[in-house]
């Protein structure tokens, strides 16, 4: 297979996964009824967390399992990929997020999915346009973080998937109630544009491509061992 398909395809195909079952246990929470919800929040964010952990593992060989455009723009500012290879990384996240979301609408029970808007990330009432880009900001900038310790530094543990899950599983538990905590455009833009919902969408991707531009310049700058 052409070397340039091989990465695409891989990151095509691992959030086309990774949305399919982080928007699906969220229409599973509202297929299960109200509380007490054997799912719950908790559920949720652990398949989130397990989902991500087993999709960057499987891709990390052939293209570096970014999965997700604010990982991949976080590694552009820190020189890791160059401004063409991270444009096409973007559109296959995208294409494959779609079709994630799309499956999620043609496999799973119709009315859950309706209900919660095809997985859709959305703001709590109480959470202002600006507290959910600070919220997803600062998820962001710990998951790219995340990236950076335990997949990118040429001294981190081998350990990437699992750390970057588990990364995951916190942010969601913390922020999943106020946004969705969805730390990446793509998890946000393709249940969107199935569902056709498009309230706070710039949240999704003001908030996670800021907290990743942090955390890359931090780790160039100081936290990447010099070489």
């Amino acid at each position: 297979m052409d070397k340039d398909l091989r990465p695409l395809t891989a990151e095509f195909v691992g959030t086309l996964l990774f949305v399919f079952l982080g928007a699906g246990s969220v229409a599973m929470l509202v297929a299960t009824g109200p509380q007490p919800n054997p799912i719950g929040a908790l559920g949720v964010a652990l398949a989130q967390g397990v989902a991500l952990a087993i999709v960057v593992s499987m891709t990390m060989s052939i293209s570096g399992g970014h999965i997700n455009p604010a990982v991949s723009v976080a590694l552009w500012i820190a020189n890791k990929i160059d401004g063409w290879q991270t444009t096409k990384y973007i559109a296959a996240q995208l294409l494959g997020a779609v079709a994630g979301a799309a499956l999620v609408k043609a496999l799973l029970p119709r009315l859950a999915v309706s209900l919660a808007l095809v997985g859709t990330p959305r703001l709590a009432n109480d959470v202002t346009f600006l507290q959910g880009v600070w919220i997803e900001a600062a998820l962001t900038f710990f998951l790219v973080s995340a990236v950076f310790g335990t997949a990118v530094s040429a001294q981190a543990p081998r350990i990437a998937g699992f750390g970057i899950g588990l990364a995951i599983f916190v942010d969601a538990l913390v922020g999943g109630s106020l946004t969705g905590a969805a730390m990446n455009p793509a998890r946000a833009f393709g249940p969107a544009l199935v569902a056709w919902q498009w309230t706070g969408q710039a949240v999704y991707w003001i908030g996670p491509l800021l907290g990743a531009a942090l955390a890359a310049a931090l780790w160039k700058a100081i936290l990447l061992p010099k070489s």
